[in-house]
């Protein structure tokens, strides 16, 4: 992977990390990883647990940024997500799945939140 995209979804998680957290949502861990996959944010919005994917992207080439977020992937945060929950012996609480999609426009980014975009079998 070229520098560029790593650094352009390094400053996508930020960002998305500290628009979700002047929304209210306190972050909890980032790059979550274990052998089902990863997850690029945990949050909680009050007693609901938030596992968040988040997309960027710099041209509109290959349609909306959340779009890119298929059922494969949907269904890889959401094992995670279970896993993660188990582990920290909260099996029982709230969760939502939200995107965050970064569109950049050279040095500026345009934020939107999907919140609740999937649920917890992947469906949309």
């Amino acid at each position: 992977m070229d520098r560029h995209r790593v650094r352009t979804g390094r400053d996508s998680e930020t960002l998305a990390a500290a628009y979700l957290q002047n929304h209210g949502l306190e972050i909890l861990e980032r790059n979550v990883r274990c052998p089902l996959g990863e997850v690029d944010l945990i949050a909680r919005d009050g007693p609901i647990y938030v596992f968040v994917e988040i997309r960027s992207q710099r041209s509109d080439r290959w349609g909306a940024a959340e779009e890119s977020v298929g059922p494969e992937k949907r269904k890889r945060v959401v094992r995670v997500a279970m896993w993660y929950l188990k582990r920290v012996g909260l099996e029982r609480v709230p969760v939502r799945f939200d995107v965050v999609a970064v569109r950049w426009r050279g040095h500026e980014a345009q934020v939107r939140w999907i919140p609740g975009a999937f649920d917890a079998h992947g469906a949309v």
